[in-house]
């Protein structure tokens, strides 16, 4: 079987440590075909600058103890890329180079973000897959090639997942593929979360009760998203992936790659504490768009979504967790999220 050539698209916002943390294990990958594409949104941090740093050689990357190994064999400097602008990012690539740089040219969220990279990937008409990892993971050498195995396989996959692992406890399990769904309360749920990642996985069973693959790490092939689109940018964030599920429902299927494992630091790339509380922003939107998408997909369900919200709203209050109340109030209602991180375009 010929190598089938992948795009790898990286969202960054005001992030350049992870991101070159997770360049630096990604362009080790042992896959023979592939081309990395990290798009800004809108970073106030100069990450864009770093990075280039980094490809010339003029930036170390650091890193976790534990995750040295992942680095052990040299990434030979510079790295070759290029850097574009949006307009320019709408063009097919003129050049050949391992890594492309793009500058949004605003904060437009996951969805929005992650799109125009795709955008780019497409117009070179090129390639078979596109992968979608979170810039706060890591990867194994084989990460990559283990998901385009598991895609390859299936003619109807769709939508691919990977094995996330946490990255401050790597042996626990993060999720395995994605999640599954519950109609009734409108919540979603992580398959095999915080198991050891010594215990079986039943891939099989796995892929039966997914319901979306986690956005840190989701592999699509080019059929898909010629075919079912890009991602909805109306949610910002959260919920994108779920969507683009739905949209696919009865055409492709959603498939489980458990040997591709991916350490993920889970919240870098939204802003919040890796192993701290949800920010603001992140807890307004995974409440607004649970709103959104259940009314989109599943309107019949939303008077049992606004009971179970109240009835969250009411432990909240009882732990006396105001911060919470005010911004899951603030997404039950409706109201305009002022004072958040919210999109916006460079004048």
């Amino acid at each position: 079987m010929s190598v089938q050539p992948v795009a790898v698209v990286l969202l960054n916002w005001n992030g350049w440590v992870d991101t070159i943390e997770c360049l630096e294990t990604l362009l080790r990958s042992d896959y023979p075909d592939f081309r990395v594409i990290v798009c800004d949104n809108a970073s106030t941090d100069g990450s864009l600058e770093h990075i280039q740093a980094w490809a010339e050689g003029r930036l170390e990357a650091g890193g976790a103890e534990g995750f040295q190994r992942l680095r052990a064999t040299p990434l030979a400097k510079p790295v070759p890329y290029v850097r574009l602008n949006a307009e320019q990012a709408l063009q097919p690539p003129a050049h050949d180079v391992p890594l492309t740089l793009i500058d949004t040219g605003g904060n437009f969220g996951f969805a929005g973000g992650n799109n125009v990279g795709l955008r780019h990937a497409l117009a070179s008409g090129r390639f078979a897959y596109y992968w979608l990892l979170n810039n706060d993971t890591v990867v194994e050498p084989d990460s990559l090639g283990q998901l385009v195995a598991r895609m390859a396989a299936d003619r109807q996959a769709g939508i691919g997942g990977s094995t996330l692992r946490h990255y401050y406890a790597a042996q626990v399990v993060q999720v395995a593929g994605g999640s599954a769904y519950n109609p009734w309360r409108c919540r979603s749920t992580p398959l095999a979360a915080n198991q050891p990642a010594a215990a079986p996985l039943d891939a099989a069973a796995i892929e039966q009760r997914m319901a979306y693959v986690a956005g840190a790490s989701m592999m699509v092939s080019d059929a898909f998203l010629r075919d079912v689109g890009l991602m909805a940018e109306d949610y910002f964030l959260y919920y994108e992936e779920f969507d683009w599920a739905r949209r696919a429902a009865g055409r492709y299927r959603l498939v489980y790659a458990p040997d591709s494992l991916v350490y993920h630091k889970e919240g870098g790339s939204i802003g919040t504490g890796a192993r701290g509380k949800l920010s603001a922003t992140a807890l307004y939107y995974l409440q607004h768009n649970r709103v959104k998408f259940t009314r989109r997909f599943f309107p019949a369900r939303l008077p049992l979504l606004y009971a179970s919200m109240l009835l969250e709203l009411g432990r909240a209050a009882l732990r006396r967790d105001f911060f919470e109340m005010k911004w899951s109030l603030v997404a039950l209602l409706g109201l305009p999220p002022r004072g958040l991180n919210t999109r916006k375009r460079q004048t």
